[in-house]
């Protein structure tokens, strides 16, 4: 016959009977009498936000308690609500929708925001309304995401669009933007130099020659804005305009010219792209040519017409040294045969070298022809008179 109803100090009760809300029950025991069992008591957490159909029901039906235990917050087009509680952003609340908050056990501020004129947060924002929406109480938590976070590395720039369109360029650092009536999306630039690797490809020489040719670059972007509209990947659009020049360059040319001149080819595969390229936020840095691949039978002939060249060389260099070497020699034999002293110091040196070859010399003064006749019979450079 007798109901006991306890409600806990963080809870409030809602006593209903026939499927009425007929009162808010405080914290504590509360007795009823209830012989037909028509009575019942729902309660609720009394903090954060009051999710429940019951919420609409009061706020209509009972107006009076509905300001006493809780405030409303409609959200109008353009704009949203942070509901903060004790002082901590705790939910965010987009157009269009309603939040019920309890406000017996808590502090409640609610700020609107108009979020088409001011769709960018400030830093202090970003961090405190971040975790708000991370949350996922309540009526953000079925909108989807209400704020849009662009983090832009270091050495790059990013771009923001605002469905599709354009409206701001950022440098390093983490951003957040209101998603109310837009989508918003980004891009990352990098601004330093990027290496560009043009792969090898066939051209055919003006000799008729085919070669394989490896191209490296370099590519910086230097308008940020202007690269990602200009073209729809300039990283693409740079690699066909090497692969022009590069054909130009060598077709142009004969094999003998290609290889004997790699600097001025490059410095026309240079000037042919950075006059191409156009005004479009992405300059060429480097530009050369890394490898040039010739056939197999090529290659091959190209290594015997070298090797007949070095052949020729070094017998060109053999013959002007016998040819010096004999001039020289015939230089001394004109000054001995000027010069007798000469003559016979290059005589006695010619012995020395005969002598070092035999073991023993014998010298007979009897015969009196002595050293003089054993000199003159070893070695003579001149005709006896």
């Amino acid at each position: 016959m007798l109901k006991t109803f306890v409600i806990a100090e963080n809870q409030r009760g809602l006593l209903i009977k026939d499927g009425r809300m007929i009162a808010v029950l405080e914290p504590g025991r509360h007795v009823y009498f209830d012989a037909l069992g028509r009575l019942s008591v729902e309660t609720f957490k009394a903090q954060g936000l009051f999710l429940s159909p019951w919420a609409e029901i009061i706020e209509k039906r009972h107006p009076e308690l509905a300001s006493r235990y809780f405030d409303t917050v409609r959200v109008g087009e353009g704009e949203v609500a942070v509901i903060s509680f004790d002082g901590r952003a705790s939910a965010i609340v987009r157009p269009g929708l309603t939040a019920h908050v309890w406000k017996v056990l808590q502090d409640v501020t609610v700020t609107r925001i108009n979020a088409l004129d001011n769709p960018r947060l400030t830093k202090a924002e970003l961090v405190a309304y971040e975790k708000a929406m991370a949350m996922g109480e309540g009526a953000s938590s079925a909108a989807g995401p209400t704020i849009g976070i662009v983090t832009v590395p270091e050495a790059q720039t990013g771009l923001v669009f605002f469905d599709g369109e354009l409206v701001e360029t950022l440098a390093p650092g983490r951003y957040g933007y209101w998603q109310i009536g837009r989508k918003v999306s980004a891009k990352m630039l990098d601004t330093r130099p990027l290496p560009l690797e043009v792969t090898a490809q066939e051209i055919l020489t003006k000799d008729k020659v085919s070669l394989r040719v490896t191209l490296t670059s370099f590519v910086q972007v230097t308008d940020a804005p202007k690269a990602a509209l200009s073209t729809p990947d300039y990283m693409s659009h740079v690699y066909k305009l090497v692969q022009f020049a590069v054909r130009e360059a060598i077709g142009g040319r004969t094999l003998d010219e290609v290889l004997s001149d790699r600097e001025t080819v490059d410095e026309q595969i240079v000037a042919h792209v950075r006059r191409e390229i156009g005004d479009i936020g992405v300059a060429v840095t480097e530009l050369g040519v890394k490898d040039v691949i010739l056939p197999g039978d090529m290659r091959e002939l190209i290594n015997r017409v070298v090797e007949a060249e070095k052949t020729a060389q070094a017998n060109l260099i053999r013959r002007r040294e016998e040819t010096a070497a004999t001039r020289s020699l015939l230089n001394t034999a004109r000054l001995m045969e000027d010069n007798p002293t000469l003559l016979r110091l290059k005589e006695l040196e010619a012995l020395e070298r005969v002598t070092d070859r035999i073991g023993r010399i014998d010298v007979h003064a009897s015969s009196g022809e002595g050293l003089n006749a054993i000199v003159d019979r070893l070695v003579s450079l001149r005709p006896k008179p």
